[in-house]
Parts: structure tokens; sequence; C-alpha cells
């Protein structure tokens, strides 16, 4: 009896001593630092989401853009080409008169710098009227990608007069223009590239066939085939 007696006092002091050291003040100190950290950190209010307008915004911007890449440059001016040929035409009747090298590719320098004046105006014409940005998307990509074979035919023109290898020039030309007809067309709507490999069969003709009159040649070729393409692409593409 006295040994059952004494276990349940030997219990209850251990159970008081537990009971002490649970309520030490270093516990109840750092229960009490964790329990506020929860409750500040619980208080935070979160970052404000962005406007609506500026997210909806970004969004037409992004629909805007991706359908400038996608679509067609349409702005291609048909009667422009027409005219362009027209100004071939007349720059081959001119130059089969010179009597010199330096005058025959003066005209035909002369010639280039009006059509270009004429492409890049009607272009532009058309471009608003269509309402098509003319230097942005796919307007931008055309002219970026007719450029290059134009300054190298610039180029190429200058050395080969210097070597006297007139009779080249021509083909050289047209090659030149139809590559970058070529690339250009494959931005803008269907016929353009085949206009451009038109112009590269002649120019590979204007070659390999040097007996050929480079005159006959560019005006088959810058005049011929710009007014029949350029009389196409006005009927079916709206002037």
């Amino acid at each position: 009896m006295a040994k059952s007696s004494s276990c349940p006092k030997s219990l209850l002091l251990l159970h008081l001593k537990v009971l002490q050291l649970l309520y030490h003040p270093k516990y109840l100190t750092r229960q009490f630092t964790g329990g506020y950290d929860v409750a500040v950190s619980a208080l935070r209010q979160p970052d404000p989401p962005p406007a609506l307008h500026d997210r909806a915004m970004d969004n037409l911007r992004y629909i805007r853009e991706t359908m400038e890449r996608a679509s067609a440059f349409t702005a291609v001016p048909g009667w422009g080409q027409v005219a362009i040929g027209l100004t071939a035409l007349g720059a081959s009747y001119v130059a089969a008169h010179q009597v010199t090298p330096r005058a025959w590719l003066g005209v035909w320098v002369a010639a280039a710098i009006i059509s270009l004046l004429i492409a890049g105006w009607l272009m532009d014409r058309k471009a608003r009227k269509l309402g098509v940005p003319l230097l942005s998307g796919p307007g931008r990509k055309v002219i970026f990608s007719l450029s290059p074979p134009m300054v190298v035919g610039g180029l190429l023109t200058a050395v080969m007069f210097r070597a006297g290898l007139l009779k080249e020039i021509p083909g050289m030309w047209l090659l030149l223009y139809g590559t970058g007809v070529i690339t250009g067309g494959m931005f803008s709507v269907s016929i353009v590239p085949v206009m451009g490999i038109s112009f590269m069969i002649i120019g590979a003709v204007g070659l390999f066939l040097p007996q050929i009159s480079g005159n006959w040649l560019m005006a088959f070729g810058f005049g011929g085939l710009h007014i029949l393409f350029g009389t196409i692409i006005a009927r079916k593409y709206g002037g």
C-alpha cells in the first residue's frame, strides 16, 4: 500500500516539473514573437494589379504588329510600273542614238533615277489610299529586300564600265533587279516574284548571248515586263 500511494505522488511531481518548464519565460517570449511575425505578414497588402487600360493597349499593340507581319504588302503601284516601262522604252530609244559609252550610260542612269522617283511617289500615294503603312511591316521588308541588289548593281556598274565590259552591263542590271524583285516580292502579292523571275531569265539570256543588243534587251525587260505586269497588278489589285 505504501508503494502504491507513493507512485501517484511521484507522477504528480513529474507533471509539476514539466509545467514549470513549459511556462518558463523564454518559451513564452519565443511563442509570442513568432505569432506576432505571422500576424504582421498576414496584414501586408499585395501589390496593386496593372491598370486595365494599359493591359488593353498592350494587347491591341501586339495584335496590330502581328497582323502587319503576317499581311502582304499590296501597295505596289501597277500604273507606276507601266509608267516605269514607258520610261525605259524612251530611254532605250535615246540610248541607241548615243555615240559614246559614257553618254549611253548617262541616259540609263537618268532613266533609273526617274523610275525610282516615279515608283516612290506612286507607292506612297497608293499606300495612303489603302491605309497601309509604307515604312513599317511588309512595306519596310519590301524596300529593304530590294535595296541591296540595287546598291550592288551600282557598284558593279562602275567596275564593269571601267573595265570596258559594256555588253555585260544590261544583263547584270536585269539579273540583280530580278533578284531584288523576287526577295521583296516574298512580302507582297504573289505576282511580284513571278515578275522578278522573268527579269532574271532575260538577264541570263543577255549575259550568255552578248550578241543581242543591250538596248533591245532592256527595252524588252525594263520596258515590256514592267508594262505587262504593271497592267496585271493595276487591274487585279487596284491601281
